[in-house]
This record gives structure tokens, sequence and C-alpha cells, in this order.
């Protein structure tokens, strides 16, 4: 009860003329960058978050969140009528949403699409409402100890429960973590890996980093394949809105499930695109006609875009509870609300209330327009698709100079952005992950201050790590992540090994 009387607070803080108009300048906004190849939700985040500097908080985490629902909702236009994957996680609906355009059923396709797109992302703003209070109540009993033991089981998650390889993610993880210790020590005042540079003495802004790593190396890789779009058309009216929301209840069981594997995933750093697989997968192995997969089936475009949406907005509940972003676009906003001085993690939700729930309110209003926006304006977007690249790339770049320019008014940060995009198309090529690489350079200073801090209170006793039942239970959690590929491993050898043994003994 005490949940919905914030979330009626917060949509009293959201109510205004200023923060609606600022909602449907994001979700516009979010849905242009959904369907053009190269941006999707985290590059266009990264891009337009230095425009919000000059506004307050909520405004600003109100516009920025729109963007990422108006590019969830995008993402499957360009599956869909293009065979496109507007975003990574959105390959999955291509199996069964293309097919579907082919047979002259693209309307049908895009309503499922962007009908459970809401559903997923409803259920995922549901669990944020009524858990974020219940994490945030441990917010006192937070000193360094237990701030570390967060950052630890961040990064210890990352590496344990990530998809993909462990050796990258640790490359990627550590190179982040290294590249956050430029500059100027917080703790001693000393100054490391300048280099004799005046530039550096500030360190590496991460805005700069993740404008460059998202928007600069999505551009080389999209000129890279040299991208010919040709696509279907579509016009959604409301007879087949209607057709499709009257048959939803016969796929009741694949929403839920979806549903719940996406919120798992997207709390925990599986990532959408592991939650929109398995929900897709899922769906395909309980279903009674597999085979009709893959040609046309729109519970197979039900699935993957439940379990992919409510996997990105559940994200955010870690990163606003306890200052764990759960995805790359999460990460970025974690920079965000640091920028405009907020501290993500437990104290949030208790020192600026008005902030978190108008937030969250957001979450439940945002979810509703875009259905709406994206349902009426199809076509006026999928004909975006058709402006050649060449024309559009241009912008792009221009507009993440002017970003990273803007930041701190220095020339030196466009050339570092431009490094980082050289660095974020290398990493692409070779597959290793951008998502820890963000992680670390925006929690590594916290992590190591919060460390550093803990080791001068204790006198240099780790044991400090297992000093009471908070930390203890959270920093063993931690390296049980860390290693739990090993421990699955062994078990599931030790399984193996009784197997035969449980035969012979019948």
């Amino acid at each position: 009860m005490e949940a919905f009387g914030l979330l009626l607070h917060g949509f009293a803080v959201l109510l205004t003329w200023k923060t609606l108009a600022l909602m449907m300048v994001g979700l516009v906004l979010g849905i242009f960058v959904g369907v053009l190849p190269g941006l999707g939700g985290p590059n266009g985040v990264a891009i337009l978050l230095p425009l919000t500097f000059t506004m307050d908080p909520t405004s600003a985490i109100v516009m920025l969140s729109c963007i990422y629902w108006g590019a969830l909702f995008g993402g499957a236009i360009t599956s869909i009528l293009f065979n496109i994957p507007g975003e990574a996680w959105s390959v999955a609906t291509t199996f069964d949403g293309y097919p579907m355009a082919q047979q002259g059923r693209a309307a049908e396709a895009l309503t499922a699409a962007f009908t459970s797109s809401f559903i997923g992302s409803l259920v995922a703003v549901l669990l944020i409402t009524f858990l974020a209070p219940l994490i945030s109540t441990f917010a006192l009993r937070f000193g360094p100890p237990e701030f570390f033991a967060v950052y630890l089981l961040t990064f210890c998650s990352f590496v344990g429960l990530g998809r993909e390889a462990k050796h990258k993610t640790v490359i990627s993880m550590s190179l982040g973590l290294l590249l956050a210790g430029v500059g100027m020590d917080t703790v001693s005042g000393q100054l490391r890996m300048t280099f004799g540079s005046a530039e550096l003495l500030r360190g590496i802004n991460f805005l700069v980093a993740v404008i460059g790593l998202f928007g600069i190396s999505e551009i080389l890789l999209t000129m890279e394949e040299r991208l010919a779009l040709r696509g279907h058309a579509a016009s959604i009216s409301l007879r087949v809105v209607l057709s499709v929301w009257k048959d939803l209840p016969k796929y009741w069981v694949t929403l839920l499930r979806s549903s719940v594997i996406g919120c798992w995933l997207g709390i925990t750093p599986g990532g959408a695109i592991a939650a929109s697989f398995m929900g897709y997968n899922l769906a395909k192995r309980f279903s009674k006609d597999q085979d009709s997969f893959g040609k046309g089936r729109i519970e197979g475009v039900f699935a993957p875009e439940t379990a992919a949406h409510a996997s990105g907005t559940s994200a955010l509940l870690p990163m606003l509870a306890l200052g764990i972003p759960g995805s790359g676009t999460a990460a970025i906003l974690l920079g965000g609300l640091m920028v405009w001085g907020l501290n993500p993690g437990p104290l949030l939700f208790v020192e600026h209330k008005d902030f978190v729930w108008g937030l969250i309110a957001s979450m439940y209003l945002g979810n509703i327009v875009g259905l709406v926006l994206v349902l009426t304006t199809v076509p006026v977007f999928a004909s975006i698709l058709r402006v050649p690249f060449a024309a559009v790339a241009p912008m792009i770049v221009v507009s993440c100079a002017i970003g990273a320019y803007a930041i701190q008014n220095a020339m030196f940060d466009i050339w570092l952005m431009l490094l980082f995009g050289v660095l974020g198309y290398v990493f692409k090529k070779i597959s290793i992950p951008l998502a820890p690489f963000t992680l670390a350079l925006v929690l590594g200073s916290r992590a190591e201050d919060a460390f550093r801090l803990s080791m001068i209170g204790s006198g240099g006793d780790v044991r400090v790590f297992w000093s009471n039942s908070l930390v203890g239970s959270i920093t063993t959690l931690a390296f049980l992540l860390l290693f739990w590929p090993l421990i699955d491993a062994a078990f599931a050898g030790i399984k193996g090994k009784l197997a035969p043994r449980a035969g012979l003994a019948r």
C-alpha cells in the first residue's frame, strides 16, 4: 500500500506540461534511433545524454528513459519489415516476424510485437514498483564495506553469469577498471596515468567514452557492411489491432513465461539478448506445432519481444535500488545520475523520493503512450529507413561530436571520443563485450574508493567484508557467482557419474 501511495505521488510529480512534452520528444527520438541501423537504445541515450545537462534530474531522466522505451519499440519495425534487427535482441523477432511480413501479415506481426513489448515492460515496471522499496530498506545499513561488496557482486556476476566468453568479459572489465583510475586519486590526491597531460587530470569522462564506444563504433560497422535497406510496407488498422488483442488470451502462458524469463535475466546480467532467445526457444519447445516456428508463427513474435522488453526494463531495478546497472543502457543512465549529482543505490529512495517515483510513474505512462504512438505512426518511421545511410551517417557523427564537446567544452574530448569509437569497433570485431567495459568505467573509481575506505577503517583487515551478516552474505554470494561456471560444471560431472550407478542398481 505504501508503494501505491508513493506511485501516486510520482504521477503528481510527472503530470506537468513540461515533463509530458519531454516524454513525447523522448519517445519520438527513441523510435527514430530504434529504426535506424547503427543506433538503437544504448547509442541513442549515450549520444543525447549531454543535451539533458541543463534540465532538472527528473525531466532529464524521464526524457532519456522514454528514448529507451521508444528505441525498444522501434527496433521491432526494422526486424519485421526489413529483416534487419534494430537491436541485438531483435534477432529472434526476425525468425517469424519477417516471414509474416512476406506473407502480407506485416501489420499483424507489428501489432503483436508492440503489444508483447508493452506487456513485458509492464510486468517489469510492476516488479520495480513493489520490489525496489523493499531493497531500499537496507539503505541505512550500508557503509563502505557493504558498498564495495555490492560492486564486487556486480563485477563477479557479469563474469559468472554473462553469456559471453569469460576471458573476454574479464579483459573488457579489466580495461575499464584501468581507465577508471586515470586522473587524480580522490583519496590521496596523487596523479595516476596522466603522462604529463593536463587534459587527463580530470580523468576520462565516462560520457565521452560511451558516445565513442556506442555511437561512432556502430557507424563504422554499418559503413563497413554497406547496408542496403529494402523492406515491406505496413499500415496498421484498428481491425488488425483488435484481432490480435482478441487472441492474446490464447498465448497467456507464453507471455507470462517470457515475462518471468526477461525479468530474471534483466535483474541478473544475463541481458535482453539471452532473454529473447530463451523466450523464443522455450515457446518453440513447449509448442504442440514446433515445425510452424520460423514460418510466420505469431507466437514466435510474442515470446522474444516480451522477454527482451521485460529484461530491458527490469535492468533498471538493480541500478536504482543498488547502483548496479543490469544492462549497457542502465550503465549509461547510471553515469547520467552521477553527473546530475545523484548517487544511485539504496539511499536514492530515501533522499530523492520525488525523482525515483517520478521516474517509475514515467515508465507506466511512457509505455502506454509509446504503444499508441507506434501503432499509429509505423508508416512514417518505416519510411525513415529508405533515406540513404550515406545521408544519415554524417548527421549522427556530427551529433556525437557536439555531444562530446558540450560535456566539458574541450576539443580534447572529441579526439578521445574518436579514439573510443575505434576501440569499440575493434571490440565488436573480435567479439569483446562492451557492457562490462562500460560498467567498470562507471563503477571503477567508486569501487576503489569504497575498498580503500574499508581498508582504512579496518586497519587493512580484509575480514571486514565478512564482519556482519549483510556484508558477509553479499561478499560470499559474489564469489559464488564468480566461480559459478566451475561449480555448475562440477555438479554436472557428479550427476553424470551417479546416473550410470543408478542404472546399474536398478
